[in-house]
């Protein structure tokens, strides 16, 4: 549904714009550096790309499914590298919160999220179950408060740099069904929290950045 008709093809053009004079010039040099130009992220948070889909309530823009399909239709015609960066935010970055989290972790999370100001990352991707959540190795086994969290991730997009992680780890290494599973919300704790190793390797131009142990 689209709510506002002018209002949305004004941010259509504006994204259009964007993407024909900042973002495909710059195709080449985010494929030798491995990374969006920093003055081409700060743009990017500007004009709220980080909070596309994030309810207003949260200082995103909220827009509906049909809003950001148009969106995502200017944003597909550059390096699919350059959305990577802020879709992970808009999408399982946030909406995991948005949809299980506390009204603590939406407060203090989800704001943060929509304007870039934190990073997010997925990690369910492991080298020898790919994206099947049935079939992960990565434990949580609980130590008092806390959880031991023990396994390995890859291809993590916004590996490197995200802020925050969202885990998904089994809860019983013993019992190898898919009803054993708890999704961690983590901060990143540089260095010591993990070892992040950068993969310079590209699928459809799109950057697939890490691994994490």
């Amino acid at each position: 549904m689209i709510r506002d008709p002018e209002l949305i093809n004004q941010l259509v053009d504006t994204i259009s714009r964007f993407v024909r004079e900042r973002l495909i010039p710059n195709e080449a040099r985010l494929a030798e550096e491995d990374a969006v130009p920093p003055e081409i992220l700060a743009e990017m948070k500007e004009m709220g790309l980080f909070g596309l889909s994030i309810p207003e309530e949260y200082g995103g823009l909220g827009l509906t499914m049909e809003e950001e399909a148009l969106v995502a239709m200017e944003i597909g015609k550059t390096s699919p590298a350059f959305r990577s960066v802020f879709g992970t935010n808009n999408g399982i970055g946030a909406q995991g919160i948005l949809i299980d989290g506390t009204e603590e972790q939406k407060a203090k999370y989800v704001p943060r999220l929509a304007t870039g100001e934190i990073l997010s990352s997925f990690c369910l991707t492991e080298p020898d179950s790919g994206s099947d959540a049935a079939s992960l190795r990565t434990t949580a086994v609980r130590d008092g408060d806390h959880y031991i969290l023990n396994g390995t991730k890859r291809y993590i997009t916004n590996g490197p740099e995200a802020d925050l992680f969202t885990v998904m780890a089994r809860t019983d290494p013993e019992n190898k069904g898919a009803g054993v599973f708890l999704r961690l919300l983590l901060r990143a704790i540089r260095p010591a929290w993990c070892a992040a190793r950068r993969i310079t390797r590209w699928v459809r131009k799109e950057r697939i950045p890490a691994t994490l142990f």
